[in-house]
């Protein structure tokens, strides 16, 4: 049973089919419903039941609705009447375009069972679009040569209704040179083309104006305008033509850069580009296109490099005007440079002689000559000298000028000449030009050598170092080169005892004086000799000075004690030097003071008081000598008094007896305490003396320091006074003195003095063999 329904059903659907595929209903096509566009909303499209051959009470049974395949419900479906209505008004140019026919596809969908019929909906077109243009003016340049049926394409129009409704044909406003054909393109895009009927004149009208229209098949038909407007290009007809067929001006040489020089001008009687003119130099050289340019537009020349006279006089342009249309005219322009005088007079030197000998006779120094690159009064020049310069100027060939010397040179007086000569030109303004030279004058060997002074005095301490500088001597020559190049040397001396070589030398170069050897002053005080300056010049030529050299004293030799007997005196000191005898004493120290005095300037050395009893037997006296020397030298003695009873002691025992004879008596206490302080005090003062000296002798030389006398080493006598001796420069000697205890007199007895082997310079010698003379002096030398 349910087997036999369902074939029963496939027949039916398979009957359905063909019916929706054969069924025709108000201009429809099989399975194909067919609405115009723009009808409005809810308008039939036809009843689906009737053409499916359901009832409708099937439709609605089996949830029958339409489905569409973009998902826009553009179709609705009354299940309870079988009728499809439309959802909205359709649009044919929105949903397809310019494509034709314009279907839209939908689906029938049924359930129980399920089941799908496809169904097409044509929308057909009206005519609701107008033909539109994209530019609503159209612009067309056509030359006015062009020929007779020339064909020009314009802009087509658009319209989106399609079929009979679409674009059709262009028309345009009456005219009596154009007309209008449509072309084809295989597209089947209608494309209207203006064709030239007539020949256009630009002289007789320039622009030409219509309308064109454009129409489709509707009915009635619908149009668009558009504004077309012919522009009528004049054809080159005719040439630019100068004002001037040759210009000629004239222009300084001077002239800034910049400057107008002239202004060409041509004419065309073309109109627009062919009427438009510029403007060029034709064949132009580069020197030309360097120095001048021309405005294309303007015609204007204008200088763009400096001129100069005397290498461009004049220069001839061809200037070439050019219309738009390639034809040209020629024009040419002459351009006359004006002489300035810009030029300053030129000097060449041809020979040069420098340098030129001192007292020669006249002589060309310089050949030149002088030049103006200007003309006229512009290049006439006239030459001249600095004035107060013993040089002339003589001119020879023209333009051509020789230097020479006045009169003769002396190089000493001047030795460089700075000589300016002027060349003026006679222009205006006038010009000038200096040419400097510098002529050397060489010398000539007519100057002897100078001394700075006829005679020199040199001084020399003695006791000096060997090769010890002494002093310069020097000499100027007022030559140059080996002409003043002063040589120094010594001179035989005049006297031949005289050992000058051996005193000093001379340095050749410079005059340093150098004595040779160590002077003494009390050997050679003064000694003089001449010096000699020579040149190396040919002949050579010398000149001679005196040079005296004074040696002056130094404080080398040491004081030393002499002692006498006058009268009262205990004794007196005299201190010995080979300088100068002026001296002070001083008594330092004494066994017991008081009882001896020394007087300062003197050395006379007395008793102060009267002898006594009480006295001790025995005196100690310590006296300093010093000299006024530079530095102050000093000796000082030890004076050992023994007071008797007459002479009948004739020696004192030595010192180290009396200290043997003293240690081996019992000392006194009272003897000792004082000895003790005695020497303590003597001690502390001694101390303090030697201290002092060497303060003041620290950092003297050994020279001052070293007597020139030398005392040898050895025993004096055993029984003799000790008269030692200490000091700067220290020397011992030995007396023997008596002193009665009741003399009246205060008298001292000196014996002679014993001295050892001594050199001949010594002082104690020489008073060994000059006692009378020591004795006239106030000395008792026995």
């Amino acid at each position: 049973m349910e087997t036999g329904g369902a074939d029963t059903l496939r027949i039916r659907q398979v009957l359905l089919l063909f019916v929706l595929l054969g069924m025709s209903q108000t201009g429809s096509e099989s399975g194909r419903y067919l609405v115009t566009e723009e009808m409005q909303s809810g308008s039939l499209v036809g009843n689906l039941a009737k053409d499916l051959g359901l009832e409708v009470s099937e439709l609605l049974s089996r949830g029958a609705q339409v489905v569409s395949n973009d998902n826009k419900q553009r179709l609705q479906l009354d299940i309870n009447t079988g009728d499809m209505l439309l959802s909205e008004a359709l649009d044919r140019e929105e949903l397809c375009g310019s494509t034709e026919p314009c279907l839209l596809h939908f689906q029938i969908l049924m359930k129980n069972p399920m089941q799908f019929l496809r169904i097409e909906l044509q929308v057909r077109d009206i005519n609701d679009h107008s033909p539109i243009f994209l530019e609503k003016e159209m612009l067309l340049e056509i030359p006015e040569n062009s020929p007779v049926g020339a064909v020009f394409l314009l802009e087509s129009a658009k319209d989106l209704d399609v079929g009979i409704n679409a674009l059709k044909s262009y028309t345009i406003s009456p005219n009596s040179h154009f007309h209008i054909k449509m072309r084809v393109n295989p597209d089947n895009r209608k494309y209207p083309e203006l064709v030239l009927d007539k020949a256009l004149d630009y002289e007789e009208q320039s622009e030409l104006s219509f309308i064109l229209t454009a129409l489709d098949g509707g009915s009635p038909p619908r149009s668009g305008t558009a504004m077309v407007r012919v522009v009528v290009v004049d054809i080159n007809d005719n040439s630019p033509e100068f004002e001037q067929p040759f210009y000629e001006v004239k222009i300084p040489e001077d002239s800034v850069l910049g400057k107008l020089v002239v202004t060409v001008s041509a004419w065309d009687l073309d109109s627009g580009k062919n009427g438009e003119i510029s403007y060029a130099f034709s064949h132009a050289s580069e020197d030309i296109r360097k120095t001048f340019e021309i405005n294309q537009k303007s015609g204007e020349v204008s200088l763009t490099a400096p001129l100069d006279f005397e290498t461009t006089e004049s220069y001839s342009i061809i200037i070439q005007a050019t219309d738009g249309g390639g034809l040209f005219g020629k024009s040419t322009l002459k351009i006359q440079v004006v002489d300035v005088n810009d030029n300053a007079p030129e000097v060449t030197v041809s020979s040069i002689t420098s340098p030129i000998p001192e007292n020669s006779p006249k002589t060309v120094v310089m050949v030149f000559s002088i030049r103006d690159r200007d003309s006229g009064d512009n290049g006439r020049m006239i030459c001249s000298l600095s004035e107060d310069l013993p040089f002339m100027l003589k001119s020879s060939l023209e333009n051509y000028y020789t230097l020479e010397t006045d009169r003769t040179l002396d190089r000493e007086i001047t030795d460089k000449f700075i000589i300016t000569i002027t060349v003026t030109d006679m222009g205006t303004p006038r010009l000038k030009t200096q040419h400097n030279i510098t002529v050397l004058v060489s010398d000539v060997n007519d100057n002897a050598p100078a001394f700075t002074q006829a005679s020199y005095t040199l001084r020399v301490r003695e006791n000096n170092s060997p090769a010890l500088h002494i002093g310069t001597v020097s000499a100027t020559d007022t030559d140059a080169g080996a002409n003043a190049q002063v040589t120094y040397s010594l001179l035989p001396p005049a006297d031949p005892h005289v050992p000058l070589a051996s005193l000093v030398s001379i340095n050749a170069d410079n005059g340093h004086l150098f004595a040779l050897r160590s002077l003494d002053y009390e050997a050679l005080r003064a000694f003089e000799f001449r010096v000699g300056a020579a040149d190396r010049g040919s002949p050579p030529l010398s000149s001679q000075a005196l040079v005296r050299v004074l040696v002056e004293d130094d404080n080398d030799n040491a004081p030393f004690v002499l002692a006498s007997e006058p009268g009262y005196l205990v004794t007196k000191w005299w201190r010995w030097t080979a300088t100068r005898p002026n001296a002070w004493y001083q008594l330092l120290k004494a066994t017991e003071p008081g009882l001896f005095g020394v007087w300062a300037h003197n050395g006379e050395v007395r008793t102060a008081r009267p002898l006594s009893e009480r006295d001790a037997a025995r005196h100690r006296l310590l006296v300093l000598v010093k000299d006024n020397g530079e530095p102050p030298l000093s000796a000082s003695v030890t004076l050992h008094v023994l007071l008797v009873d007459g002479f009948s002691q004739p020696h004192l025992p030595p010192p180290e007896a009396e200290a043997e004879a003293a240690a081996a008596a019992p000392a006194d206490p009272l003897t000792v305490y004082l000895v003790v302080a005695l020497a303590s005090v003597s001690s502390l003062f001694l101390f303090s003396v030697l201290v002092f000296v060497a303060v003041r002798l620290c950092g003297r030389g050994g020279a001052a320091r070293a007597g020139r006398c030398s005392v040898p080493e050895g025993p004096f006598p055993g029984h003799l006074v000790d008269v030692s001796g200490t000091g700067t420069l220290s020397h011992s000697y030995q007396y023997e003195v008596r002193l009665t205890g009741d003399s009246g007199s205060n008298e001292f007895k000196f014996l002679k003095p014993v001295f050892p082997n001594l050199p001949p310079q010594c002082p104690g010698k020489e008073i060994e063999e000059n006692p009378t003379f020591y004795n006239s002096l106030g000395f008792n030398i026995q």
